[in-house]
Parts: C-alpha cells; sequence; structure tokens
C-alpha cells in the first residue's frame, strides 16, 4: 500500500489546492489541521503546529511532508516542530515553501521565514525548498482594504512579481512527487508591476477613482524594496497575469 503524503496547511489557500492535484494524481494524502475536516477523500489528524501538537502522530509512517502552514507568528517554532517530527521518523523528504527575497527584507515575518529554511535545512531530512513571490490573492487582499479609503498613499519605488497560487501548488506538487532537489529555482510570476500600478488596476476593474498620493517609504525596508531585493529573475515563472487573475476574480 502506498503511504500517505502529510500536508500541513491543507485547508489554506495553497494547501487546498495542492491536496486537490495529489489526490487527482492518485495519491493518498494525508492534513495535519487544528480544525476536524469531514472528507472521505483525505486522511484528517487534528494538531497544532506552534504547540507541537499532533505533529509526530501526523508524520508516522510518511515518507514526504509538505509544510505549507504559513502563520502570522511562529512560522519558524512550527517548522521547527514540523522538521523534528520528521527527522524522528525517518522522512524521506521534507517539502518547504517559503518567500522570495525572505533573506533580504528586513521584516519580522520574513526574518521568522528564514529561521524555518534553517530549521528544514539544518533537520538532516533531505528536502526542497521552493521560494515564491506573493500569491495574486494577497495582492487582492492587499487592494480591497487599501482603497477604503478615498486617499491611497502608495509606497513609490515597490515593485512586485504576482504569482498564481495554481501555479505554486502545480509545482509544489511536481517537488513533492519528485527526489528531493534542495534549494529549488524561485518562482516569481510572469510580469514584474509598481506596486501602485497593481492598485489602479483593481480600481478600474472595481469602477472606482481615489486620490493616489506618492509615500517614500523610510529607513532600510524602503531602501530594500527600491533596491529590488523582494524580486527575482528566476525562469520559468509562473503563467497566470495578474490581469487575468483579476478579471475571474472580479466581476465585469
Amino acid at each position: 500500500m502506498t503511504t500517505p503524503l502529510l500536508v500541513t496547511g491543507g485547508t489554506g489557500t495553497l494547501g487546498r489546492l495542492v491536496v486537490a492535484r495529489l489526490l487527482a494524481a492518485g495519491q493518498p494524502v494525508r492534513v495535519l489541521s487544528r480544525r476536524p475536516q469531514t472528507d472521505p477523500d483525505v486522511e484528517h489528524v487534528g494538531g497544532d503546529l506552534r504547540e507541537g501538537v499532533g505533529v509526530d502522530e501526523a508524520v508516522a509512517g510518511v515518507s514526504t511532508i509538505l509544510h505549507l502552514s504559513g502563520e502570522p507568528r511562529g512560522d519558524d517554532v512550527a517548522t521547527r516542530h514540523v522538521a523534528r517530527a520528521a527527522a524522528r521518523a525517518g522522512a524521506a523528504h521534507l517539502v518547504l515553501i517559503s518567500i522570495i527575497g525572505a533573506d533580504k527584507l528586513p521584516l519580522g515575518f520574513y526574518r521568522a521565514k528564514v529561521a524555518a529554511e534553517r530549521a528544514v535545512v539544518e533537520s538532516g531530512v533531505p528536502f526542497s525548498l521552493l521560494r515564491a513571490a506573493q500569491f495574486h490573492d494577497l495582492v487582492l487582499t492587499l487592494a480591497q482594504k487599501v482603497v477604503a479609503s478615498p486617499v491611497l498613499a502608495i509606497p513609490t519605488g515597490v515593485r512586485l512579481q504576482p504569482v498564481d497560487a495554481h501555479d505554486v501548488a502545480t509545482r509544489l506538487v511536481e517537488l513533492g512527487l519528485g527526489p528531493p532537489v534542495g534549494i529549488a529555482p524561485d518562482l516569481p510570476g510572469p510580469v514584474t508591476y509598481p506596486l501602485v500600478d497593481l492598485v489602479r488596476s483593481y480600481l478600474a476593474a472595481v469602477g472606482k477613482r481615489r486620490l493616489v498620493i506618492p509615500l517614500r517609504l523610510p529607513g532600510a525596508v524602503g531602501r530594500a524594496y527600491r533596491a529590488g531585493d523582494n524580486l527575482s529573475a528566476a525562469t520559468p515563472t509562473g503563467t497566470r497575469t495578474w490581469e487575468a487573475f483579476l478579471a475571474r476574480r472580479v466581476p465585469g
């Protein structure tokens, strides 16, 4: 009998897409989540990654683990629990999703991502590490929040390479079903956009008008974004553009 693949974060935006692709490929799937789930096609194990509860039970008998859970806080702690449990269980492959520029952007969330990467690399478990750009879904959420104000202060010099979650899910499944590759090539989106253009295209899509005021980000964070430390020149890229995503998500 084929052993299941464990997916953490399997009920999130990315995780659901990965689980669906694994099932379509005929792979048995186990999902670790905080809340009990009902799905006859998936084995669910309850647990808490940040507390380390249920992690050893989830990895038992598993060869490959796709750690896709992204905690707003404590992501490094959660990943250490997964990596250590994977090592204790003798797992053959640990796949981690991270963010392009995590080692360059002086932000707390990015520092936690780097610590999570280090936990995987130092675990002794063969691994595949994929850094992807921000998802279209995240950019959409940010745009929706920003335009709630009649006047928009948009940082200048900030560029993004938003990538579609479907493209990332496809790549993660390829990695998970293959041998460990170590550090995989980055996965940016197909187009680089100034942040202000992303916001303006959303405004046009929803038929709203707002006064846009350019804002220069100060300090090390501003310098990093203006230098493009969050960008990648890697190829291939994702295939679905922001415009295509927006056309599907925002009714015309």
